[in-house]
Protein backbone atom coordinates (compact mmCIF):
# COMPACT_ATOMS: atom_id res chain seq x y z
CA UNK A 1 0.00 0.00 0.00
CA UNK A 2 2.36 3.23 -1.07
CA UNK A 3 1.88 5.40 -3.76
CA UNK A 4 4.92 6.41 -5.44
CA UNK A 5 5.47 10.12 -5.96
CA UNK A 6 8.02 11.04 -8.44
CA UNK A 7 9.27 14.79 -8.12
CA UNK A 8 11.43 15.45 -11.36
CA UNK A 9 13.34 18.50 -11.43
CA UNK A 10 13.96 18.25 -15.18
CA UNK A 11 17.58 19.67 -16.53
CA UNK A 12 19.00 18.63 -19.86
CA UNK A 13 22.32 20.06 -19.23
CA UNK A 14 24.47 17.91 -21.49
CA UNK A 15 26.90 16.64 -18.64
CA UNK A 16 23.99 16.69 -16.25
CA UNK A 17 24.80 13.38 -13.76
CA UNK A 18 20.86 11.23 -13.41
CA UNK A 19 21.56 12.39 -9.29
CA UNK A 20 18.37 10.90 -7.61
CA UNK A 21 17.05 10.38 -3.60
CA UNK A 22 14.93 8.14 -3.18
CA UNK A 23 13.56 7.53 0.30
CA UNK A 24 10.87 5.09 1.56
CA UNK A 25 9.42 5.97 5.16
CA UNK A 26 6.27 3.80 4.86
CA UNK A 27 4.18 4.06 7.69
CA UNK A 28 2.54 0.62 7.69
CA UNK A 29 2.34 -2.46 10.00
CA UNK A 30 5.82 -4.04 10.86
CA UNK A 31 7.27 -7.15 10.86
CA UNK A 32 11.62 -7.96 10.76
CA UNK A 33 13.36 -8.67 7.61
CA UNK A 34 16.73 -7.57 5.43
CA UNK A 35 17.24 -7.62 1.76
CA UNK A 36 20.44 -8.90 -0.25
CA UNK A 37 20.79 -4.90 -1.48
CA UNK A 38 20.37 -2.87 -5.30
CA UNK A 39 23.22 -3.66 -8.03
CA UNK A 40 25.00 -1.40 -8.89
CA UNK A 41 25.29 -0.51 -5.56
CA UNK A 42 24.30 3.16 -4.36
CA UNK A 43 26.37 5.63 -3.37
CA UNK A 44 24.26 6.05 0.13
CA UNK A 45 22.48 3.22 0.96
CA UNK A 46 20.64 3.29 4.47
CA UNK A 47 17.91 0.27 5.09
CA UNK A 48 16.27 -1.03 8.02
CA UNK A 49 15.14 -4.35 8.92
CA UNK A 50 11.61 -2.61 9.55
CA UNK A 51 9.45 -3.56 6.12
CA UNK A 52 6.09 -2.56 4.60
CA UNK A 53 3.57 -5.24 2.56
CA UNK A 54 2.77 -3.68 -0.59
CA UNK A 55 -0.58 -4.18 -1.89
CA UNK A 56 -0.97 -4.15 -5.46
CA UNK A 57 -4.41 -2.90 -5.74
CA UNK A 58 -3.41 0.16 -3.68
CA UNK A 59 -0.18 0.92 -5.39
CA UNK A 60 0.47 3.78 -7.94
CA UNK A 61 2.92 5.71 -9.31
CA UNK A 62 2.39 9.70 -9.76
CA UNK A 63 4.44 13.00 -10.36
CA UNK A 64 5.22 15.42 -7.68
CA UNK A 65 2.95 18.63 -7.32
CA UNK A 66 6.36 20.56 -7.62
CA UNK A 67 7.38 18.26 -10.42
CA UNK A 68 8.71 20.33 -13.83
CA UNK A 69 7.70 16.58 -15.47
CA UNK A 70 4.26 15.94 -15.18
CA UNK A 71 1.84 13.08 -17.35
CA UNK A 72 2.31 13.17 -20.49
CA UNK A 73 6.17 12.96 -20.18
CA UNK A 74 6.61 10.01 -22.19
CA UNK A 75 9.60 8.88 -20.96
CA UNK A 76 8.17 8.27 -17.24
CA UNK A 77 4.40 7.77 -18.32
CA UNK A 78 6.01 4.77 -20.01
CA UNK A 79 8.51 3.72 -17.51
CA UNK A 80 5.74 3.98 -14.68
CA UNK A 81 3.91 0.72 -16.78
CA UNK A 82 6.85 -0.95 -17.16
CA UNK A 83 7.86 -0.68 -13.69
CA UNK A 84 4.60 -1.28 -12.25
CA UNK A 85 4.91 -5.02 -13.91
CA UNK A 86 8.51 -5.57 -13.09
CA UNK A 87 7.59 -4.88 -9.69
CA UNK A 88 4.18 -6.70 -9.17
CA UNK A 89 5.29 -9.86 -11.76
CA UNK A 90 2.06 -11.73 -10.42
CA UNK A 91 -0.26 -9.34 -11.00
CA UNK A 92 -2.05 -8.75 -13.77
CA UNK A 93 -5.33 -6.18 -13.04
CA UNK A 94 -4.85 -2.27 -14.13
CA UNK A 95 -7.00 -1.70 -11.37
CA UNK A 96 -4.84 1.11 -9.17
CA UNK A 97 -6.01 3.52 -6.60
CA UNK A 98 -4.55 6.09 -4.26
CA UNK A 99 -3.53 4.63 -0.81
CA UNK A 100 -1.93 6.34 2.66
CA UNK A 101 1.14 4.94 2.38
CA UNK A 102 3.81 6.91 0.53
CA UNK A 103 7.49 7.04 -0.60
CA UNK A 104 9.44 9.50 -2.72
CA UNK A 105 11.87 9.81 -5.04
CA UNK A 106 13.72 13.39 -6.12
CA UNK A 107 15.39 13.74 -9.19
CA UNK A 108 17.49 16.41 -11.33
CA UNK A 109 16.63 14.67 -14.98
CA UNK A 110 13.97 12.26 -15.94
CA UNK A 111 16.63 10.09 -16.39
CA UNK A 112 17.90 10.21 -12.85
CA UNK A 113 14.29 9.44 -12.34
CA UNK A 114 14.13 5.88 -14.59
CA UNK A 115 17.84 4.72 -12.48
CA UNK A 116 15.60 5.63 -9.42
CA UNK A 117 12.77 3.91 -10.41
CA UNK A 118 15.19 0.41 -11.51
CA UNK A 119 16.40 0.86 -7.71
CA UNK A 120 13.04 1.26 -5.92
CA UNK A 121 12.14 -1.96 -7.79
CA UNK A 122 15.26 -3.79 -6.49
CA UNK A 123 14.09 -2.90 -2.89
CA UNK A 124 10.61 -4.81 -3.43
CA UNK A 125 10.56 -8.65 -2.70
CA UNK A 126 7.74 -11.16 -1.82
CA UNK A 127 7.70 -14.04 0.83
CA UNK A 128 6.95 -17.53 0.41
CA UNK A 129 3.42 -16.54 0.43
CA UNK A 130 3.20 -14.25 -2.42
CA UNK A 131 3.09 -11.00 -0.46
CA UNK A 132 5.36 -7.94 -1.76
CA UNK A 133 7.58 -6.21 0.92
CA UNK A 134 9.94 -3.57 1.32
CA UNK A 135 12.22 -2.49 3.36
CA UNK A 136 12.44 0.96 5.32
CA UNK A 137 15.49 2.74 3.19
CA UNK A 138 16.79 5.86 2.28
CA UNK A 139 19.15 6.41 -0.92
CA UNK A 140 21.29 8.86 -2.51
CA UNK A 141 22.46 7.86 -5.51
CA UNK A 142 24.33 9.44 -9.01
CA UNK A 143 26.76 7.60 -11.20
CA UNK A 144 30.68 7.76 -10.93
CA UNK A 145 31.03 7.90 -14.41
CA UNK A 146 28.58 9.69 -17.20
CA UNK A 147 29.59 7.20 -20.02
CA UNK A 148 28.75 3.25 -19.66
CA UNK A 149 28.10 1.60 -22.51
CA UNK A 150 28.01 -2.02 -23.78
CA UNK A 151 29.01 -2.77 -27.35
CA UNK A 152 27.20 -5.14 -29.87
CA UNK A 153 28.62 -6.34 -33.13
CA UNK A 154 25.72 -7.58 -35.68
CA UNK A 155 28.22 -7.87 -38.87
CA UNK A 156 30.24 -11.33 -37.63
CA UNK A 157 26.41 -12.45 -36.57
CA UNK A 158 23.61 -10.76 -37.04
CA UNK A 159 21.42 -10.12 -34.64
CA UNK A 160 17.89 -9.71 -34.76
CA UNK A 161 15.92 -6.61 -33.22
CA UNK A 162 14.40 -8.34 -30.88
CA UNK A 163 17.51 -9.61 -29.09
CA UNK A 164 18.84 -6.38 -29.09
CA UNK A 165 15.39 -4.61 -27.40
CA UNK A 166 16.19 -7.44 -24.97
CA UNK A 167 19.58 -6.85 -24.48
CA UNK A 168 18.46 -3.59 -23.68
CA UNK A 169 16.03 -3.73 -20.98
CA UNK A 170 18.89 -6.05 -19.66
CA UNK A 171 21.39 -2.75 -19.82
CA UNK A 172 18.59 -0.68 -18.31
CA UNK A 173 18.19 -2.94 -15.13
CA UNK A 174 22.32 -2.61 -14.94
CA UNK A 175 21.87 1.11 -15.46
CA UNK A 176 24.03 1.18 -18.69
CA UNK A 177 22.94 4.05 -20.46
CA UNK A 178 25.25 4.05 -23.97
CA UNK A 179 24.47 1.14 -26.66
CA UNK A 180 27.04 1.39 -28.73
CA UNK A 181 26.19 -0.24 -31.82
CA UNK A 182 28.98 -1.59 -33.85
CA UNK A 183 26.67 -2.34 -37.06
CA UNK A 184 29.08 -3.02 -39.81
CA UNK A 185 32.30 -4.55 -40.46
CA UNK A 186 34.34 -6.97 -42.77
CA UNK A 187 31.71 -9.70 -42.65
CA UNK A 188 28.58 -7.95 -43.74
CA UNK A 189 26.75 -4.92 -43.71
CA UNK A 190 23.41 -5.17 -42.31
CA UNK A 191 22.41 -1.32 -42.67
CA UNK A 192 19.89 -0.67 -44.84
CA UNK A 193 21.25 3.20 -46.71
CA UNK A 194 18.76 5.24 -48.46
CA UNK A 195 21.20 7.07 -50.14
CA UNK A 196 23.24 3.68 -51.15
CA UNK A 197 20.63 0.93 -50.83
CA UNK A 198 23.28 -1.56 -52.74
CA UNK A 199 25.31 -1.57 -49.90
CA UNK A 200 23.13 -3.76 -47.72
CA UNK A 201 21.96 -4.97 -50.57
CA UNK A 202 25.06 -6.52 -51.66
CA UNK A 203 27.00 -6.12 -48.33
CA UNK A 204 24.56 -8.51 -45.95
CA UNK A 205 24.24 -11.86 -45.33
CA UNK A 206 20.76 -11.41 -46.86
CA UNK A 207 19.34 -8.69 -48.72
CA UNK A 208 16.09 -9.28 -47.08
CA UNK A 209 16.02 -11.28 -43.58
CA UNK A 210 19.38 -10.09 -42.69
CA UNK A 211 19.14 -6.40 -42.53
CA UNK A 212 18.26 -3.58 -40.32
CA UNK A 213 15.67 -1.20 -42.20
CA UNK A 214 15.13 2.39 -41.26
CA UNK A 215 11.95 1.37 -39.43
CA UNK A 216 14.13 -1.33 -37.64
CA UNK A 217 16.37 1.52 -36.46
CA UNK A 218 14.09 4.12 -35.33
CA UNK A 219 12.51 1.18 -33.28
CA UNK A 220 16.19 0.58 -31.49
CA UNK A 221 16.40 4.34 -30.86
CA UNK A 222 12.83 4.64 -29.54
CA UNK A 223 13.21 1.57 -27.40
CA UNK A 224 16.38 2.92 -26.43
CA UNK A 225 15.20 6.19 -25.14
CA UNK A 226 12.48 5.15 -22.85
CA UNK A 227 15.22 3.00 -21.07
CA UNK A 228 17.26 6.06 -20.70
CA UNK A 229 19.86 4.66 -22.88
CA UNK A 230 21.98 6.57 -26.07
CA UNK A 231 22.35 4.82 -29.08
CA UNK A 232 26.12 5.35 -30.56
CA UNK A 233 26.59 4.10 -34.19
CA UNK A 234 29.76 3.22 -35.86
CA UNK A 235 30.67 2.75 -38.78
CA UNK A 236 34.25 2.16 -38.67
CA UNK A 237 37.23 2.27 -41.38
CA UNK A 238 39.26 2.94 -43.06
CA UNK A 239 39.74 -0.84 -42.32
CA UNK A 240 37.26 -3.73 -41.71
CA UNK A 241 35.50 -2.40 -44.81
CA UNK A 242 35.15 -5.29 -46.97
CA UNK A 243 32.04 -5.54 -46.97
CA UNK A 244 31.20 -2.28 -48.16
CA UNK A 245 33.30 -2.89 -51.47
CA UNK A 246 30.36 -5.00 -52.44
CA UNK A 247 28.25 -2.30 -52.87
CA UNK A 248 30.28 0.77 -53.60
CA UNK A 249 32.88 0.28 -56.24
CA UNK A 250 36.19 2.21 -56.42
CA UNK A 251 35.66 2.42 -52.60
CA UNK A 252 38.50 0.04 -51.57
CA UNK A 253 41.55 0.41 -52.48
CA UNK A 254 43.13 -2.66 -55.42
CA UNK A 255 46.07 -4.68 -53.91
CA UNK A 256 49.00 -5.40 -56.40
CA UNK A 257 50.86 -8.29 -56.67
CA UNK A 258 54.23 -6.60 -58.63
CA UNK A 259 52.61 -4.53 -61.33
CA UNK A 260 49.34 -6.44 -61.79
CA UNK A 261 45.82 -6.36 -59.48
CA UNK A 262 45.47 -9.80 -57.51
CA UNK A 263 41.94 -9.44 -57.44
CA UNK A 264 42.29 -8.80 -53.91
CA UNK A 265 40.96 -5.75 -51.74
CA UNK A 266 42.28 -3.41 -49.00
CA UNK A 267 41.21 -0.91 -46.78
CA UNK A 268 39.25 2.60 -47.92
CA UNK A 269 41.08 4.32 -50.72
CA UNK A 270 42.18 7.02 -49.13
CA UNK A 271 43.89 8.92 -52.08
CA UNK A 272 40.49 9.19 -54.40
CA UNK A 273 38.23 12.51 -54.13
CA UNK A 274 35.05 10.07 -55.02
CA UNK A 275 36.21 8.13 -51.34
CA UNK A 276 35.29 11.88 -49.38
CA UNK A 277 32.40 12.63 -51.54
CA UNK A 278 30.81 8.97 -50.91
CA UNK A 279 31.43 8.93 -46.89
CA UNK A 280 30.39 12.53 -46.89
CA UNK A 281 26.87 11.62 -47.96
CA UNK A 282 26.57 8.34 -46.30
CA UNK A 283 27.59 10.31 -42.69
CA UNK A 284 25.06 12.90 -43.87
CA UNK A 285 22.33 10.31 -44.00
CA UNK A 286 23.47 8.76 -40.51
CA UNK A 287 23.59 11.48 -39.03
CA UNK A 288 19.74 12.25 -39.57
CA UNK A 289 19.25 8.54 -38.49
CA UNK A 290 20.92 8.53 -35.23
CA UNK A 291 19.96 11.61 -33.13
CA UNK A 292 22.91 11.13 -30.67
CA UNK A 293 25.38 14.10 -30.66
CA UNK A 294 28.11 11.10 -31.23
CA UNK A 295 29.54 8.92 -33.73
CA UNK A 296 32.14 6.62 -33.52
CA UNK A 297 34.52 5.98 -36.99
CA UNK A 298 36.46 3.61 -35.84
CA UNK A 299 40.18 3.59 -37.17
CA UNK A 300 41.80 0.61 -35.79
CA UNK A 301 43.66 -2.31 -37.03
CA UNK A 302 44.13 -1.08 -40.35
CA UNK A 303 46.41 -3.24 -42.73
CA UNK A 304 48.70 -1.38 -44.65
CA UNK A 305 50.10 -4.11 -47.01
CA UNK A 306 47.74 -3.51 -49.89
CA UNK A 307 48.14 0.31 -49.57
CA UNK A 308 52.11 -0.69 -49.54
CA UNK A 309 51.60 -3.16 -52.83
CA UNK A 310 49.26 -0.19 -55.07
CA UNK A 311 51.18 1.99 -56.95
CA UNK A 312 48.72 4.51 -57.15
CA UNK A 313 48.71 5.21 -53.16
CA UNK A 314 52.89 4.85 -53.28
CA UNK A 315 52.57 7.75 -55.97
CA UNK A 316 50.29 9.95 -53.67
CA UNK A 317 52.64 9.34 -50.57
CA UNK A 318 55.23 10.97 -52.68
CA UNK A 319 53.37 13.87 -53.80
CA UNK A 320 52.29 15.00 -50.05
CA UNK A 321 55.79 14.00 -48.36
CA UNK A 322 55.04 11.00 -46.65
CA UNK A 323 57.73 9.13 -47.52
CA UNK A 324 56.79 5.40 -46.77
CA UNK A 325 55.11 6.08 -43.40
CA UNK A 326 51.34 4.30 -44.08
CA UNK A 327 50.55 5.67 -40.71
CA UNK A 328 50.65 9.34 -42.01
CA UNK A 329 48.53 8.17 -44.86
CA UNK A 330 45.54 6.73 -42.23
CA UNK A 331 45.89 10.04 -40.49
CA UNK A 332 45.63 11.95 -43.57
CA UNK A 333 42.21 9.51 -44.04
CA UNK A 334 41.49 10.08 -40.55
CA UNK A 335 41.50 13.42 -39.96
CA UNK A 336 39.15 13.97 -43.58
CA UNK A 337 36.68 12.05 -41.98
CA UNK A 338 35.96 13.40 -38.61
CA UNK A 339 36.28 16.72 -40.33
CA UNK A 340 33.11 15.45 -42.14
CA UNK A 341 31.29 14.36 -39.28
CA UNK A 342 32.68 18.11 -37.40
CA UNK A 343 30.54 19.92 -40.23
CA UNK A 344 27.55 18.00 -39.41
CA UNK A 345 27.78 18.94 -35.82
CA UNK A 346 29.16 15.51 -34.47
CA UNK A 347 31.37 14.97 -31.97
CA UNK A 348 33.69 11.90 -32.80
CA UNK A 349 34.87 9.03 -30.95
CA UNK A 350 37.75 6.58 -32.32
CA UNK A 351 39.82 3.74 -31.17
CA UNK A 352 43.03 4.60 -29.67
CA UNK A 353 45.15 3.69 -32.70
CA UNK A 354 44.07 7.20 -34.12
CA UNK A 355 46.05 8.86 -31.19
CA UNK A 356 48.66 6.41 -31.45
CA UNK A 357 49.38 7.31 -35.09
CA UNK A 358 49.45 11.22 -34.16
CA UNK A 359 46.95 11.90 -35.94
CA UNK A 360 45.68 16.06 -36.20
CA UNK A 361 42.15 15.69 -34.34
CA UNK A 362 39.97 18.63 -32.65
CA UNK A 363 40.28 17.76 -29.11
CA UNK A 364 36.40 17.82 -28.38
CA UNK A 365 37.51 13.91 -29.94
CA UNK A 366 37.22 10.69 -27.40
CA UNK A 367 39.62 8.30 -27.61
CA UNK A 368 38.48 4.67 -26.75
CA UNK A 369 41.22 2.29 -25.12
CA UNK A 370 40.27 -1.39 -26.77
CA UNK A 371 44.04 -2.81 -26.44
CA UNK A 372 46.51 -3.87 -24.13
CA UNK A 373 47.45 -5.72 -20.40
CA UNK A 374 46.55 -3.37 -17.24
CA UNK A 375 49.66 -1.84 -17.21
CA UNK A 376 49.70 -0.66 -21.19
CA UNK A 377 46.66 0.41 -21.13
CA UNK A 378 47.36 2.19 -17.80
CA UNK A 379 49.75 4.10 -19.38
CA UNK A 380 47.67 4.95 -22.53
CA UNK A 381 45.25 6.38 -20.02
CA UNK A 382 47.53 8.54 -18.72
CA UNK A 383 49.15 9.64 -22.07
CA UNK A 384 45.91 10.38 -23.87
CA UNK A 385 44.92 12.33 -20.90
CA UNK A 386 48.04 14.80 -20.40
CA UNK A 387 47.52 15.53 -23.78
CA UNK A 388 44.09 16.62 -22.77
CA UNK A 389 42.06 14.36 -24.58
CA UNK A 390 38.81 12.43 -23.16
CA UNK A 391 38.91 9.21 -22.85
CA UNK A 392 36.70 5.76 -22.61
CA UNK A 393 38.21 2.45 -21.25
CA UNK A 394 36.64 -0.44 -22.84
CA UNK A 395 40.30 -3.07 -23.04
CA UNK A 396 39.27 -4.78 -19.48
CA UNK A 397 35.64 -5.83 -20.36
CA UNK A 398 36.27 -7.63 -23.68
CA UNK A 399 34.00 -9.89 -22.37
CA UNK A 400 33.12 -11.97 -25.55
CA UNK A 401 36.28 -13.96 -24.20
CA UNK A 402 35.34 -16.63 -22.20
CA UNK A 403 36.96 -18.58 -18.99
CA UNK A 404 35.56 -21.83 -16.87
CA UNK A 405 35.13 -20.33 -13.47
CA UNK A 406 33.91 -16.73 -12.08
CA UNK A 407 35.73 -14.78 -14.40
CA UNK A 408 32.83 -11.87 -13.38
CA UNK A 409 35.32 -11.48 -11.03
CA UNK A 410 37.94 -9.53 -13.07
CA UNK A 411 35.60 -7.47 -14.72
CA UNK A 412 34.96 -6.50 -10.77
CA UNK A 413 38.24 -5.61 -9.79
CA UNK A 414 39.16 -3.00 -12.21
CA UNK A 415 40.66 0.42 -11.41
CA UNK A 416 39.93 2.97 -14.31
CA UNK A 417 41.35 5.97 -12.50
CA UNK A 418 44.47 4.16 -10.95
CA UNK A 419 46.82 5.36 -13.39
CA UNK A 420 49.43 8.29 -13.29
CA UNK A 421 48.19 11.29 -13.80
CA UNK A 422 47.03 14.31 -12.12
CA UNK A 423 43.61 15.02 -10.59
CA UNK A 424 42.35 17.11 -13.88
CA UNK A 425 43.62 13.96 -16.10
CA UNK A 426 41.68 11.45 -14.25
CA UNK A 427 37.99 14.08 -14.83
CA UNK A 428 38.71 13.10 -18.68
CA UNK A 429 37.82 9.77 -18.36
CA UNK A 430 34.65 9.82 -18.92
CA UNK A 431 33.65 6.06 -18.86
CA UNK A 432 34.04 2.86 -20.23
CA UNK A 433 32.63 0.16 -22.46
CA UNK A 434 31.63 -3.96 -22.02
CA UNK A 435 32.15 -5.19 -25.61
CA UNK A 436 30.44 -8.26 -27.04
CA UNK A 437 32.24 -8.78 -30.07
CA UNK A 438 30.66 -11.32 -32.12
CA UNK A 439 32.86 -14.25 -34.39
CA UNK A 440 31.23 -16.78 -31.53
CA UNK A 441 28.02 -14.83 -30.74
CA UNK A 442 24.59 -14.66 -32.55
CA UNK A 443 20.71 -14.52 -30.97
CA UNK A 444 21.27 -18.15 -29.07
CA UNK A 445 24.03 -17.50 -26.66
CA UNK A 446 24.20 -13.55 -26.59
CA UNK A 447 22.07 -13.02 -23.62
CA UNK A 448 23.72 -15.77 -21.42
CA UNK A 449 27.37 -14.91 -22.02
CA UNK A 450 26.81 -10.96 -21.46
CA UNK A 451 24.77 -11.35 -17.79
CA UNK A 452 25.30 -10.97 -15.32
CA UNK A 453 29.05 -10.89 -16.30
CA UNK A 454 28.87 -7.48 -17.78
CA UNK A 455 26.76 -6.20 -14.74
CA UNK A 456 30.44 -6.83 -12.53
CA UNK A 457 31.49 -3.85 -14.55
CA UNK A 458 28.78 -2.15 -14.68
CA UNK A 459 28.72 -1.46 -10.97
CA UNK A 460 32.54 -0.37 -11.45
CA UNK A 461 31.19 2.48 -13.25
CA UNK A 462 28.28 3.31 -11.66
CA UNK A 463 29.23 2.94 -7.83
CA UNK A 464 31.90 4.07 -4.84
CA UNK A 465 35.08 2.23 -5.65
CA UNK A 466 36.41 1.92 -2.19
CA UNK A 467 32.48 0.93 -0.89
CA UNK A 468 32.68 -2.03 -3.68
CA UNK A 469 36.43 -3.28 -3.69
CA UNK A 470 35.75 -6.90 -2.31
CA UNK A 471 34.38 -9.50 -4.68
CA UNK A 472 33.63 -11.84 -1.75
CA UNK A 473 31.10 -8.80 -0.60
CA UNK A 474 29.96 -8.75 -4.22
CA UNK A 475 28.62 -12.34 -4.63
CA UNK A 476 25.32 -12.70 -2.62
CA UNK A 477 24.39 -9.15 -4.03
CA UNK A 478 25.13 -10.20 -7.97
CA UNK A 479 24.11 -13.75 -7.46
CA UNK A 480 20.48 -12.14 -5.93
CA UNK A 481 20.84 -9.63 -8.76
CA UNK A 482 21.40 -12.58 -11.26
CA UNK A 483 18.13 -13.71 -9.97
CA UNK A 484 16.03 -10.97 -10.64
CA UNK A 485 16.87 -10.82 -13.96
CA UNK A 486 15.95 -14.38 -14.84
CA UNK A 487 12.66 -13.95 -13.11
CA UNK A 488 12.61 -10.70 -15.89
CA UNK A 489 12.72 -13.34 -18.49
CA UNK A 490 16.98 -12.34 -19.12
CA UNK A 491 18.72 -15.59 -19.47
CA UNK A 492 21.62 -14.49 -16.97
CA UNK A 493 23.59 -17.71 -16.87
CA UNK A 494 24.33 -18.58 -13.47
CA UNK A 495 27.75 -17.51 -11.13
CA UNK A 496 28.39 -20.63 -9.15
CA UNK A 497 26.36 -23.59 -7.79
CA UNK A 498 22.93 -22.83 -6.62
CA UNK A 499 18.91 -21.63 -7.07
CA UNK A 500 16.96 -19.22 -8.05
CA UNK A 501 13.49 -18.87 -6.06
CA UNK A 502 12.04 -18.14 -9.47
CA UNK A 503 14.00 -20.39 -12.27
CA UNK A 504 13.72 -19.27 -15.80
CA UNK A 505 11.09 -20.85 -17.39
CA UNK A 506 11.70 -20.64 -21.11
CA UNK A 507 12.10 -18.75 -24.03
Amino acid sequence: MCNMEVMCIVSFGRYTRPKFNLVLLIILQLSLHTVEGVWPLPQSFTSSTERYPLNPKAFYFGYGRQSAAQQDCSVLDAAFKRYFSLIFPDYTSDNLSVSAGQASLNAETVWGALRGLETFSQLVYQDDFGTYFVNKTEIDDFPRFQFRGILLDTSRHYLPVQAILKTLDAMAYSKFNVFHWHIVDDPSFPYQSRTFPDLSSTGAFHPMTHIYTQSDVRRVISHARLWGIRVLPEFDSPGHTQSWGKGQSDLLTPCYRGSTPSGTFGPVNPVLPSTYQFMARLFKEVSSVFPDSYIHLGGDEVDFSCWKSNPDVRAFMQKMGFGGDFTKLEAFYMEKIVNITSALKKTSIVWQDVFDYHERIPKDTVLHIWKGTPASYKEELSRMTKAGMRVLLAAPWYINHIAYGQDWRNYYTVQPLNFSGTEEQKKLVIGGEVCMWGEYVDATNLTPRLWPRASAAAERLWSDEKQTSSVDEAFPRLQDFRCKLVRRGIRAEPLHVGHCKHEYQGV
